[in-house]
Formats: structure tokens, C-alpha cells, sequence
């Protein structure tokens, strides 16, 4: 991306655009939003300076749409939205994950969603790790549940493999939240020693470009992705 395509897009001089590179100025305001959308990072990122610690802060707080006590009091409606509206991109990150795959509209939603250029991309736990096997036996159900499940959903969802613009894996990480990615909105379900997933909370967050929230949950969703593995069918 050339200074003067970045002129072109911002409206303004591409000497202006230089002196943001060259000289370490910070452009205004009106101009930040717009230029961290075109590169894909957060103002804050770009620009550390330009945001007082409260500012910064009042970012993040402002990407919280909505905090639940437990992940089943989100509504079906949120979930069937945030699916239905995302053109860009869908990614799930959970150990099991069946919640989704009971709703029969998800698998055809899913196919449909890639087949009109969205990149979806579908974590799992390993069934065999260890990590999945601690999982199970930390929440009571003995050691072998959270496999069983896991090999059930995957069961589910093999359809999509191979589908274009569909990427199915599974991971061997301690999973310490389940992330629910739709375009620029995200579910986020931390998980809570001796309580399962269901009963644990839930965050309903939106990206903006000024917060660092949401980012870092999708920059955690992405390392665990660079580690994952095709499923054993």
C-alpha cells in the first residue's frame, strides 16, 4: 500500500501521509479510525502515544456490549445474528462446542456463509490429549466424557470438510476461554475450574478501532489456530 493510495482513500495530500511515516507525526482523529481499518490494526497499536491511559481504557470498556452470568442466558437470537450477518469471517475455538451443532440450521448456514467468500475456520480439542482428558476429569464427568463429545461433534460437522473456504482443525491447547468470532463481534466464554462451559460467563464484545480488547482474544484464537492440527477423521 502505496502513500498514495492511503492519500487517495483518506482524502488528503500524500505528502501528509509521508510525514505520518517519516516524521512520526500522528494523524488527527477523524483520520486514525479510518486508516487502522484499512490496515487491519487497532489505533492503539499504530499509535500508542496518541491515548491517555483513561482514554484507553474508556477504548476498551466501550467494546463490551454486554456481559451474561452464564453462556446459556445468551439468547438464541444473538446467536442466530451474529452467524447470519457475518460476510468476512466466522471462527470457533472450543473443546466441544455441541450447543452449535444442535441447531440443524448451522451446518447448511456455515456452508452457505463460505460459499459466499467468508473464511471459516473450526476448532476443536484433540480427543486424545491430555489437556482435553484433564478437562473432563476437572469437571467430574470422568475422563473420557469430553472426548466422547468431541469425537460426536466432529461427527457433525464433517461435512464441511473440504468445502471451499471451510477449515476444519482440532487442538491440543488448555483452553482457557471459547472464542465465537463473527466479523467484527465475538462471543467470549471464559472457562471456570469445576464448572462447565454452559455455566460459566459469557462476553458479548464489538470491535473498535481505538480498544485492544477484542483484539487480544482474536490474536489468542489465531496462536492457537498456528498449532492445531487436521482432524483424525
Amino acid at each position: 500500500m502505496s502513500a498514495d493510495n492511503v492519500a487517495e482513500e483518506l482524502k488528503v495530500d500524500a505528502k501528509t501521509v509521508e510525514r505520518w511515516i517519516t516524521q512520526g507525526r500522528s494523524p488527527y482523529p477523524k483520520y486514525r479510525g479510518k486508516l487502522a481499518a484499512m490496515l487491519r490494526e487497532t489505533e492503539r497499536y499504530l499509535w500508542p502515544d496518541a491515548f491517555s491511559p483513561d482514554r484507553a481504557a474508556a477504548a476498551d470498556e466501550s467494546e463490551v456490549v454486554r456481559i451474561y452470568p452464564h453462556r446459556n442466558d445468551i439468547p438464541h437470537e444473538l446467536w442466530s445474528r451474529l452467524l447470519s450477518s457475518a460476510t468476512a469471517r466466522v471462527d470457533v475455538l472450543v473443546y466441544v462446542g455441541m450447543f452449535l451443532m444442535e441447531d440443524p440450521a448451522f451446518v447448511p448456514a456455515v456452508r452457505a456463509k463460505a460459499a459466499a467468500g467468508a473464511r471459516v475456520r473450526l476448532l476443536y480439542g484433540e480427543p486424545t490429549s491430555r489437556e482435553v482428558i484433564r478437562r473432563s476429569t476437572d469437571e467430574g464427568i470422568g475422563k473420557s466424557a469430553i472426548s466422547a463429545k468431541i469425537r460426536n461433534a466432529l461427527a457433525l460437522v464433517r461435512p464441511l470438510d473440504g468445502e471451499p473456504g471451510v477449515e476444519i482443525r482440532c487442538h491440543s491447547t488448555t483452553l482457557y476461554n471459547s472464542i465465537y468470532r463473527y466479523d467484527d463481534e465475538m462471543i467470549v466464554n471464559p472457562h471456570v475450574l469445576g464448572i462447565t462451559a454452559p455455566h460459566a460467563p459469557a462476553l458479548h464484545l464489538r470491535r473498535l478501532s481505538a480498544g485492544d480488547l477484542f483484539g487480544t482474544y482474536a490474536q489468542s484464537f489465531d496462536r492457537v489456530w498456528e498449532t492445531a492440527k487436521p482432524p483424525k477423521w
